[in-house]
Order: structure tokens, then sequence, then C-alpha cells
């Protein structure tokens, strides 16, 4: 038995002397990004030298190969440093030990290889190389698991900053990013935008948000659709980056949101999604919110405010970081499904449900009703973009019944002419549309009203998707615009909103 110091190997794996051996190729293989693996490099050098070959650290835990029996004596002296290695036959055996050096919190552990035929030049080269590359790969495996958990806490952290801005808690939201992303959220105001891909292409495409928008914005996977990227950003110049990484890859979709105050964010992701639904039937793959008419531009807008804030008066008594959590959480709950808004707050979805139902308690509405849950929808959206001044002007302005707000003709005009698209398919897509909002988006209500089949009616608004360039069958802004279409047709009644002479609901 020996052990040498002067064995010690250099790490960088020179091969020097050995370029033109096929081993030397093979054993340089294994060290690029594409063949990196531990277990692999010890079958190989178990093939390559004709022996049984394991690898352990110094508590005896196998790393790879095949566990040997080995003297804990001779191991001990290895791992401790007293040996770089040692060599042993006996019994018909050839056994090599090499020290190998294991990232922290290890020591050291050892390489151990059995050959019945003893060790000639060729073998130990192969075995003292081989022991140095898996140094290399055990360092390089260490420093990328640590980037890995970098990389998902500095995720994780952005989507708690999110999750804090759609609650309206900006404060706290500013707080959390300052630590590393200095002066990110040192604004009033921002635009949200969603990039879509798909969901096997999200991390190449945040990371491509990221550096587009030079780390200038808040880049989120979003927890609730995979193939998503929401981005909040103060810059002005954010939306021509993301236009250009759209361009870059194929297939990719973007929407963006009108610029809001930051405690509004959810609003504006709401606004940004909506716009993404149109960014799917436009030639540059790209929409922005406020490049179409919104019916709510089209009313009165002093009385839409007095509506709006009567509406949502119920909820004044409240403390103020619950009523902003309630209309927070009501406002992503009719603009997505249950599930989905609880992803993106961070909640559960029976959270989610016990909110939008104590909104319902106090505002006495119906959210089964897809008229209420427009008329709802619309005075949150309404109250996020009021001011304080206008809220308290508004507070005192005399109330005016929902349907006041339909009669105005530039909205008449506007609603004609887009449900006047229906009528170029030969379809009754008019028709079922009607029945289909009446029956509270159930198509197979729907179906037995008008008498068709349930599949027949979901082919039909799914056909009046395009025609309209909004989104019907996910429920949010587009079907809430479309709703209100019809209302200010006539073609449905306006729901009671019980705002005329009714006390003020203040049950908590």
């Amino acid at each position: 038995m020996t052990g040498r110091d002067d064995e010690r190997r250099r790490t960088d794996v020179a091969v020097t002397g050995h370029a033109d051996s096929a081993w030397a190729q093979e054993l340089l293989d294994h060290l690029r990004p594409t063949g990196r693996d531990i277990a692999r490099v010890v079958d190989w050098l178990g093939d390559t030298v004709g022996a049984a070959v394991s690898l352990r650290d110094e508590n005896g835990t196998p790393l790879a190969g095949s566990p040997t029996p080995l003297d804990e004596g001779l191991v001990t002296d290895i791992v401790t440093g007293r040996l770089a290695s040692a060599s042993w036959q006996g019994d018909g055996r050839h056994l090599r030990l090499i020290r190998v050096e294991l990232p922290p919190p290890a020591a050291a552990g050892v390489l151990a290889v059995v050959r019945t035929a003893p060790f000639d030049r060729r073998a130990a080269d192969i075995v003292t190389h081989t022991a140095a590359a898996l140094e290399l790969l055990l360092r390089a495996q260490r420093t990328a698991a640590t980037g890995h958990r970098l990389a998902r806490a500095t995720s994780d952290l952005r989507l708690a900053i999110l999750q804090l801005l759609m609650v309206e808690d900006t404060s706290a939201a500013r707080r959390v990013a300052a630590g590393l992303w200095p002066g990110l959220l040192d604004t009033d105001t921002a635009c949200v935008y969603v990039v879509e891909s798909t969901p096997e292409e999200r991390d190449r495409l945040a990371e491509a948000c990221i550096e587009a928008t030079r780390e200038q914005s808040l880049v989120v996977r979003c927890p609730a659709v995979d193939a998503h990227v929401i981005v909040v950003t103060p810059r002005d110049t954010a939306g021509a980056d993301l236009r250009d990484v759209c361009r870059r890859h194929p297939d990719t979709f973007l929407g963006g949101s009108a610029r809001q105050s930051l405690a509004h964010t959810a609003a504006a992701y709401g606004q940004a999604v909506s716009a993404l639904a149109v960014a799917h039937f436009r030639p540059d793959k790209t929409a922005v919110y406020a490049e179409r008419t919104h019916p709510e531009r089209l009313m009165d807008p002093a009385v839409l405010r007095a509506w709006a804030t009567h509406l949502l008066r119920p909820l004044d008594t409240l403390a103020h970081h619950t009523r902003a959590e309630l209309l927070a959480t009501t406002r992503l709950g009719l603009e997505f499904t249950a599930v989905s808004a609880a992803k993106v707050l961070g909640v559960s979805r029976n959270t989610v449900r016990a909110r939008m139902e104590r909104v319902e308690n106090l505002l006495a509405a119906d959210f089964s009703d897809l008229a209420v849950r427009a008329a709802v929808h619309l005075a949150l959206n309404t109250e996020a973009g009021l001011t304080e001044d206008r809220i308290r002007a508004a507070a005192v302005a005399a109330p005016a019944r929902f349907g006041d707000l339909l009669t105005g003709p530039a909205l008449r005009t506007w609603a004609h002419g887009l449900l006047a698209r229906l009528d170029t398919d030969g379809r009754d897509l008019r028709g079922t549309l009607r029945a289909w909002i009446a029956a509270g988006g159930n198509a197979e209500r729907a179906a037995q009203l008008l008498g068709v089949h349930a599949q027949t009616v979901r082919e039909h608004v799914r056909g009046a998707e395009p025609v309209l360039e909004r989104r019907l069958l996910a429920a949010g802004s587009d079907l809430y615009e479309v709703v209100l279409a019809h209302l200010a047709t006539g073609a449905l009644d306006p729901p009671d909103l019980h705002l005329d002479g009714r006390p003020d609901v203040r049950q908590a």
C-alpha cells in the first residue's frame, strides 16, 4: 500500500501527451454541457479500464457506481487529507483509491477502482484524469444548483411583489422590491403587459422580456396561465421593447393595458388580458387596451362616477385594507375564474369565493347573472380610475339608475355597430348569443330556450368571438362589453341593482 501527496492532480484536467488517445477525447466529451453526468462518467471509467468503480462521500454514502467494501481506516486517511491516493493488491484484486474534493458542506469523497488486472500506465492515467474531471463536474453541479436556487428565489420574489400590487398594497410591494431592484416601483403609474407563447417556451420568453426591458420592469411568470408572462413597467418604451421580443419569437402574442395607477395593477392586468385576446386577430399579434372604443368612454362621466360610487357605497363601512382586498379579489374574480384569480393572488380558491360572496351580500347582487356581473365590473373599474377628489364629488352627486347609463346616443350607436357584425354570418349568432347571455352563459339552458343542441350554442358563441374580436367563453372584460351592448340596444333588460330607493346595505 502506498500513498503519495505528490500525486495530487491538477483540476484543469490537462491531457497533454494524450491528445491522440481515444479515451482522452471521450473524457472531454463528458465535460461538455450536454454530457455532464456523474454516474455516466463513473460508468464510463469502469468500462474503459475494465473495473468496478464507485464514488462515495466521507460518510460512506454512495454518489455513483456500485458500492465496494473498503478499508475504512484507509478511507479516513484519504478523506482527511493525510493521503491523496492509495493502492492495494491482494486476493486477486487490484484497488486504487483517490481523494475527490466535494462541494461544501461535504469535505471530500473517495473514488474507488477495483480491477482483476494490475494498473498499467494507461489505466492509471485514465483513473487520475477521471478523478479530476469528477471534481470539475461536482463543482459545476454545485454552482448550477446554487444558480437555480437563486433564480427560483428571485422568481418567487417577483411573484410576491405582483401579488401585493394586485391587492393594492403598494407600500409593501415597494419595500420588498427595494432590496433587489432599487427604484423599480418608485412610480405612481405603470402599464401591464401580458406576453403569450407556449408553456415550453415561457422560461426563455421571460428571460427575453427581462433582457429587453433592461431589468427595469417587473417580469413574472403568470401563476394562473402556464403560457403567460406578466410585465409591470413604468417605462414608456417598454411596449416597443416587448413588440421586438414578439417579432423575434414566432407564435408570440402581446396585450397591453392603458397606463394605470400602481394601486390599480389588477385592473391594468385585466385590460392587458383583454387586449391579448384582440392580439390573436391582429397581423402583428399585438394590441393595447386603449386602441379600441370601450362602452364606459361613451357614457356620461359624471353620471357614471355617481352611479359607481353609490353602487359600491355599502363597502365604505369596511376597514380600508379589507375593502381594498375585497374589491381587488372581486375585480379579478369577475375577470377570470376563481381558480385563476386564486393563483394570481396567492390564496385558495375558497378564499376568493368567500370574498366575492361577501361582496355579493353587501351589494345585494347576484353574480350568477351576467348582466349583474357586467354592471359590477363596470363600477369596479370606474372606481379604480377615480381620484380622491372625484370620489368625494361623486359621493354627493344624485345617484343614477344603471339604465340611465345606457341611453346615450353614442353608446347606442356603438352597441348597434358592434352587434351588427354578427349579421354577416349565415348562422343566427345574434339570437344564440342573446339567449346564452340571458341564461347566464350556460349553454345547456340556452339550448333549451332555443330548442337546439348545447353543442350548437357553444359553436355559435365560439364563432362570434372572431367576428366581435372579443373572448366570450372566458369571463372578463370582453364578455361584459358584449353584455353591455345587448343592454344598450334593448336586446336584454338591465338588471335590477336595487339602487333606487334602497337603504344603504351595511351588513358585514
